[in-house]
């Protein structure tokens, strides 16, 4: 009679598929031992549901001293092309980054359209990723700004209707406060505009969220909007009762106020401020924090805002080209 064993190579791997080999490591290495036993590759593949190339290619790549051949290797090239951006592109996006440093990829190539730059949002971000894996972008540190909003009682009761609804530039203008506390003992009240429909906003400090900061704040929005203001809604903060309240009035301009605890009903300003706190308050580390110089960069960043910054929500158009488009 003779006896017939498998190869020592099989029985060295088999000592080894307990533990230490994946499932589909050891779905190959059966796959091996019935070819090894049967020699016929065609049961093989009706059995495994593998091709005779792919077989021998398992068969080749297995070193019975490493198990670990068994298991899936990377199909990454060994070679892999490199990028061939232009040098002016990349000196552009870099530029418009550091300028604009909390912009992304999809607003930055509209930038670069308009310059007549003709690229896509994709390679705008592979430049970005190179640009800060190199080294060569640095993002501006955050500052920490403390931002806390107080809850009082709402006594004015009126609601806006259910079936108001805005479809035009003014039909609805967002006001809210926000506190601004960059230094010890320095604390401003920011307050922003923003209308809901054409995303444009207005932007002003004071030193105080009083009712006569937010009248004068009324007068900046209904001076510096390129619309007229049919609507204005606010939460129950004590800055828009009295004087604010009465200037609303006295302009028949209806005031919608929120009721309690309800702040993404007023989901526009309330952007607005994380935007801002993004774009202005945490890359400016020079400002004196005195209220006529920051009005005065608060109008620029108010500029850029509305007139260069493209808007996702907008489908990548500024306010004022969104005005263009579609007049009020």
């Amino acid at each position: 009679m003779q006896v017939k064993g498998l190869p020592w190579t099989l029985v060295q791997g088999s000592r080894r598929l307990d533990v230490e080999l994946s499932d589909l490591a050891k779905q190959r290495w059966r796959a091996l031992k019935v070819f090894q036993e049967t020699k016929d590759w065609r049961f093989v593949r009706e059995t495994f549901g593998v091709s005779r190339a792919t077989l021998f290619r398992w068969r080749k790549q297995y070193d019975p001293k490493d198990w670990t051949t068994l298991e899936e290797r990377s199909r990454r090239p060994k070679r892999v092309r490199r990028p061939m951006w232009p040098l002016g592109l990349v000196c552009q996006v870099q530029e418009l980054r550091e300028r604009y440093p909390r912009w992304g990829k999809n607003k930055l190539v509209v930038l670069l359209r308009r310059d007549g730059v003709e690229t896509s949002a994709s390679t705008v971000g592979r430049i970005l990723s190179n640009l800060r894996r190199r080294g060569a972008l640095h993002d501006p540190p955050r500052q920490r700004i403390s931002v806390r909003k107080r809850l009082r009682p709402r006594p004015y009761a009126r609601r806006k209707p259910k079936d108001y609804l805005p479809t035009r530039p003014g039909d609805l203008v967002e006001i809210d406060t926000l506190d601004i506390k960059p230094l010890p003992k320095i604390q401003l009240k920011h307050f922003s505009a923003r209308d809901v429909v054409s995303k444009w906003d207005v932007l002003e400090v004071h030193r105080r969220a009083t009712s006569a900061a937010a009248r004068l704040f009324l007068k900046a929005v209904l001076d510096r909007m390129p619309f007229p203001v049919r609507a204005v809604q606010v939460d129950g903060g004590s800055e828009f009762k009295a004087l604010f309240e009465k200037a609303c009035q006295e302009l028949s301009i209806p005031l919608y106020l929120l009721p309690p605890h309800s702040p993404k009903l007023n989901g526009g300003v309330e952007r607005a401020h994380k935007t801002h706190l993004e774009e202005f308050y945490e890359v400016t580390p020079d400002c004196p924090w005195q209220v006529p110089e920051i009005n005065a960069r608060l109008l620029a960043q108010e500029h850029v805002y509305n007139t260069i910054r493209p808007h996702e929500a907008l489908g990548f158009l500024t306010p004022s080209e969104f005005l263009a488009t579609h007049p009020p």
